[in-house]
């Protein structure tokens, strides 16, 4: 891995932390700047949410996070596009109902755009209790899978 695919990747990781704290804080101008005119967000439970609802949801308070603490956010690098995995605890406020604090396997998808790294596609799956074993491998639901 070449000097500029490094700096590229840290670069990547860099704004994907930024984006985090500012959706934390509810810096939705700041937010606003790293997320795609075309951003979608897959939630756990299934839900679309585009850029603008995503963000006028936080700015309204609907969605509050209080906590999103990502664990090693891993990069694959294709020319302008990115492709983030990591794992992150949080705790948020969804619709006036505290979600307790949850781990999460988040998948995102960056673009190179007018000069700036730019979230395009996020998804976050609800680790649940049980699903993986000490090693972080799967655990099947039996002895022939």
């Amino acid at each position: 891995m070449g000097a500029d695919t490094r700096s590229a990747i840290d670069v990547i990781r860099s704004t994907e932390q930024a984006r985090l704290r500012a959706l934390v804080a509810a810096d939705i101008e700041s937010a606003r700047a790293m997320h795609g005119i075309d951003f979608q967000l897959i939630t756990p439970v299934g839900a679309a949410l585009t850029r603008d609802e995503y963000l006028g949801a936080i700015a309204a308070g609907q969605i509050d996070y209080l906590l999103w603490e990502p664990g090693e956010i891993e990069v694959r690098l294709l020319g302008d596009a990115a492709i983030l995995r990591y794992r992150a605890t949080l705790e948020v406020v969804f619709g006036g109902y505290r979600v307790p604090r949850t781990s999460y396997w988040h998948t995102d998808s960056y673009e190179f755009r007018d000069g700036r790294w730019q979230a395009i596609w996020s998804q976050a799956t609800e680790i649940q209790a049980g699903a993986e074993t000490s090693r972080g491998r799967p655990l099947l639901a039996g002895p022939d899978i």
